[in-house]
Order: C-alpha cells, then sequence, then structure tokens
C-alpha cells in the first residue's frame, strides 16, 4: 500500500467518523460526555494508568457506536420492510453500545468518585459558593432550553 492509498484510506475512515457525529444523536452525546470526562481527567490529575483506563472506555463506547451505526445502515438497505430478524440484529447492536457505556460508567465511578468526594467535602467548607455553582448551573440550563426552542 503506497501513501497515497494509505492517506486516502485514512480520509475514508474520518468521513465516515464525520458522518457518524453528523447523523447520530447518540455518538454526540457520547463525544460530550469524553470531552468532559477528559477534561475531568485534567482538572482531578489523576494517574496515568487511570488515564489509560477512562481512554479506553472512550474508544471503546465510540466503537460500539461506529460498529452499531454501521450494523443499522446495512440492515435498512438489505431489508425495508418491518423485519423481526432485522429488529433483533439492531437490537443486539445497540446492546454492544449500551454494554461499552455500563463499562465507562463503572470505570468513571472508580476513578472519579473518591477524587469528586474530595472536592465536595472542600467546597462545602466554602458553603458561600454553592448559590453561586447554582445559579452557573441554572443559566447553563436555561440558555441551553432557549437555544433548542429557537
Amino acid at each position: 500500500m503506497n501513501i497515497v492509498q494509505l492517506m486516502e484510506s485514512f480520509k475514508n475512515a474520518f468521513a465516515g467518523l464525520k458522518h457518524t457525529l453528523k447523523t447520530q444523536r447518540n455518538m454526540r452525546i457520547h463525544f460530550i460526555i469524553a470531552i468532559l470526562a477528559l477534561l475531568l481527567s485534567v482538572f482531578l490529575k489523576i494517574s496515568r494508568t487511570e488515564l489509560l483506563m477512562v481512554f479506553f472506555s472512550i474508544f471503546l463506547v465510540i466503537s460500539m457506536e461506529l460498529f452499531n451505526t454501521a450494523v443499522e445502515i446495512i440492515i435498512d438497505m438489505i431489508s425495508s420492510e418491518y423485519n423481526i430478524r432485522a429488529k433483533i440484529v439492531k437490537n443486539v447492536s445497540a446492546a454492544a453500545v449500551l454494554v461499552a457505556a455500563f463499562n465507562a460508567v463503572i470505570v468513571a465511578y472508580l476513578v472519579f468518585l473518591d477524587k469528586l468526594i474530595q472536592i465536595l467535602k472542600e467546597i462545602a467548607l466554602a458553603w458561600y459558593l454553592i448559590p453561586l455553582f447554582l445559579f452557573i448551573v441554572l443559566a447553563c440550563f436555561i440558555l441551553y432550553r432557549a437555544r433548542r426552542v429557537r
């Protein structure tokens, strides 16, 4: 395989990722959560081993979502009318994403929980910051809802 073919295969792979991000709401959700997890990882200064577990979980979920999207597209190409077997195949591929997401939640729990509890204890000592935090969360929610209404 020469360099041109290699570059073309990377271009095609990124096109598939771009298509999935554009057309699949769940993929966008996974990407947002992945970015938040990575930001939290930096903020909490987790170890390299913990960071490896976080990255592995992120890539596993995204890979399963790509697989699920490919399966759904293939099933839709093959069968235009309702077919119980097509439904089962789609459900099984969606279950693969669900299992990967459960894995990511367990990893997040194990990696982040103790560190977050410690931070929350420190924040509790600064109780006067809690209303400010709640105001910021409420403002973000209102801005998000206002943007969706448009």
